[in-house]
């Protein structure tokens, strides 16, 4: 009888096993997207009329996170339509858009174009569409006909009548009336 119940609790030792691989795979993080579109292409409209279109090769969507956002790793271009002449153009090497916060980040060869010619670059830009904000910690450059001015970092609105920056240097060309 005694080696009847040894076997069993030999048994019941050898089949019970620790398999940790397994124990941490159910609380892995699974980032799998839930869409992924190449060639995208993002018209926004208001009153049926066109006010920006964003272009990217590769869209990569995680809205099925619990904190959704989008990417753009193959950087992407957007044109803000202020009226039929005027237009600002904006490009990334690589941008990501979090939902929740609605924030856009926008890295690598940062350029926005204004139709007037002037044009900030950096190597990082936020940019806050409700707010219409743009900011960065980053160093940037202004340029236009009239000036080159480098800055360690911004915090503007969208049409940069309100405007931060830090430490200026560069170019300015004054007229002297």
């Amino acid at each position: 009888m005694r080696i009847i119940v040894l076997l069993i609790i030999m048994f019941l030792f050898n089949s019970c096993k620790n398999d940790f691989d397994s124990i941490t795979d159910i609380n892995k993080y699974s980032k799998t997207p839930a869409a992924i579109t190449e060639d995208f292409i993002l018209k926004y409209t208001d009153s049926a009329v066109v006010k920006a279109v964003l272009d990217s090769p590769l869209n990569v969507d995680y809205t099925n996170q619990t904190f959704p956002y989008a990417e753009f790793p193959e950087g992407l271009n957007i044109r803000f339509y202020e009226n039929k002449s005027d237009s600002t153009t904006v490009s990334a090497n690589y941008g990501i858009v979090y939902y929740k916060t609605k924030i856009v980040s926008l890295k690598g060869d940062v350029v926005i174009l204004s139709s007037d010619g002037s044009k900030i670059k950096s190597s990082q830009i936020y940019w806050d569409p409700e707010q219409e904000w743009l900011f960065t910690e980053e160093n940037i450059l202004f340029s236009s006909n009239d000036y080159d001015i480098n800055a360690n970092k911004l915090d503007a609105d969208r049409s940069f009548k309100l405007l931060k920056t830090g430490q200026l240097n560069g170019n300015f060309l004054f007229d002297d009336n």
